[in-house]
């Protein structure tokens, strides 16, 4: 048995190994919630009550949601052009960082001056994270999936370094976290007296701005070529390299927005629980919506739906929350292997 490359794989080919992916991960959860005592199809409904079952749980699963959006879109860019970045939790906490370092008094800016200068800073730490292992695989051919893998554990404990010196509240009561921002620094809520911010505006423009690239550039051709055959590419002329190098700031610039939205947004300040893994979520997130800038917003809200849900779930039907990892980590096998069907196929030599 080999794999037989499909030269043009119909829209049914590229479509349905990913819906089957899809159903067989719900097919999994349910078989998992019946074991585990739940009803199938009452569990599946109490996680989607959980969801979007009221303006108060819709709100929460946008807010989930957001970063999200960015950290897929992150991986998306990457991914795209063969830039493996699995590095989107330490760029997201470096947009956090240079948010923090900003907002909580060395600017004395109003607001609206002194949101877009923040937003703009966690871009360009993000990116600036993820060139240097842009730089040692151009340069000396060094693999980009140990390098930003091993960053997100460098760059944690540098954070949390900074938060046991420079960046502790000393209000804090002892608690490793920043100063919270000044009240110009956090992004303003969509709904008073919830938590959504609009941090959820910023990541949907996010989408449709890489959208364009990806369409209607230079650029977007450019990735996608690399991505396909990167000698290719330099054969007809496309600076590989510079390709890469851009490739690699503007995903980290979208992981670092991220952080931004994180704690401009949210938190008001910088703690080492601040993401819970959405650096490595977003993976699973650009999976899901096989590396298109819209499908990754709708993948996002899936997943956010999942975890939210699963949360309001677990207190109603007493079946455990982690069924929503396995729901992740299972969809994000799957589409592994249905991407690979869809554009390869079984040959009996």
């Amino acid at each position: 048995m080999r794999l037989e490359p499909i030269a043009a794989p119909s829209w049914q080919r590229r479509l349905m190994p990913p819906a089957l992916a899809l159903l067989a991960t719900f097919a999994l959860a349910a078989l998992l919630a019946q074991i585990a005592g739940g009803e199938p199809l009452s569990i599946f409904g109490l996680i989607l009550t959980g969801a979007f079952g009221s303006k108060f749980a819709l709100l929460e699963t946008l807010n989930r949601a957001t970063p999200l959006i960015f950290t897929g879109l992150a991986i998306a860019v990457a991914f795209r052009a063969k830039l493996w970045n699995i590095g989107a939790e330490a760029q997201l906490y470096a947009g956090a960082v240079i948010t923090v370092v900003l907002g909580t008094g060395a600017l004395n800016l109003p607001a609206p001056l002194l949101l877009p200068l923040l937003g703009a800073a966690a871009l360009i730490a993000g990116a600036v994270l993820l060139l240097g292992p842009a730089l040692l695989k151009t340069r000396l051919g060094v693999d980009e999936v140990v390098t930003t893998l091993l960053f997100n554990f460098i760059f944690l404990l540098f954070v949390s370094y900074l938060l046991e010196g420079p960046l502790k509240d000393p209000m804090g009561m002892g608690w490793p976290k920043s100063p919270r921002l000044s009240a110009d620094a956090r992004l303003p809520r969509v709904v008073d007296g919830l938590r959504l911010h609009w941090g959820f505006a910023l990541a949907l423009i996010s989408a449709l701005v890489i959208w364009v690239i990806n369409t209607r550039t230079t650029l977007g051709y450019e990735m996608r070529a690399v991505g396909q055959n990167a000698e290719a590419a330099r054969f007809a002329g496309i600076p590989v390299t510079k390709v890469i190098l851009k490739t690699a700031l503007l995903s980290g610039g979208l992981a670092g927005l991220a952080g931004y939205s994180e704690v401009s947004g949210l938190k008001g300040a910088l703690t080492l629980d601040l993401s819970p893994g959405f650096g490595y979520t977003g993976i699973v997130v650009a999976m899901l919506a096989l590396l298109h800038p819209i499908g990754v917003v709708f993948a996002a809200l899936f997943v956010a739906a999942i975890f939210v849900g699963a949360d309001s779930m677990s207190r109603a039907a007493g079946v455990p929350s982690y069924l929503a990892d396995i729901m992740l980590a299972s969809a994000l096998l799957l589409m592994v292997l249905a991407i690979l069907l869809s554009k390869f196929r079984l040959r009996r030599d």
